[in-house]
């Protein structure tokens, strides 16, 4: 745990990174259970085509995955409709490219729906986790009542 002495920025040390990772990593499983049955429960019970069902489940995981690791992850105090709108932003790229080669790979490519799904969420996993250490919650890392105690 040390301070940037230029603008008093916390930066975690290596072992606390990798215990973000696993955390971010846990959260996104959960997440991942939650878009992965929402999905299914919309493949089941819709005619809807693959990206429909993947958007709506998509948004419930980021609402869960946002939360749970913005508390316990980052353990971040700062301003929630900031780091929602910079997450926001992340999904504003993300959702149509992973929507595209979602449905280009499952309806084009005769793919299966899930292996995509389980593909899409890999990388999610990944591009968000770095999006969110080195940019949501960069400056307001470890300032919540849990960091705290």
């Amino acid at each position: 745990m040390a301070k940037d002495n230029k603008k008093d920025i916390y930066i975690p040390d290596a072992k606390e990174t990798r215990i973000q990772v696993v955390k971010f990593v846990l959260f996104s499983i959960s997440a991942g259970v939650i878009e992965t049955a929402v999905f299914a429960l919309l493949k089941a019970v819709t005619p809807w085509s693959y990206w429909p069902c993947y958007l709506i489940a998509l948004i419930c995981s980021v609402v869960w995955n946002f939360t749970l690791n913005r508390e316990f992850t980052f353990k971040s105090a700062n301003n929630v409709p900031v780091a929602m709108f910079k997450v926001f932003l992340f999904y504003l790229a993300f959702t149509p490219l992973s929507t595209w080669w979602g449905h280009a790979l499952t309806d084009k490519a005769g793919w299966n729906d899930f292996i995509v799904l389980f593909f899409t969420m890999a990388i999610n996993l990944t591009t968000e986790f770095l999006y969110d250490r080195f940019f949501v919650f960069r400056d307001s890392m470890n300032t919540n009542k849990r960091a705290n105690k």
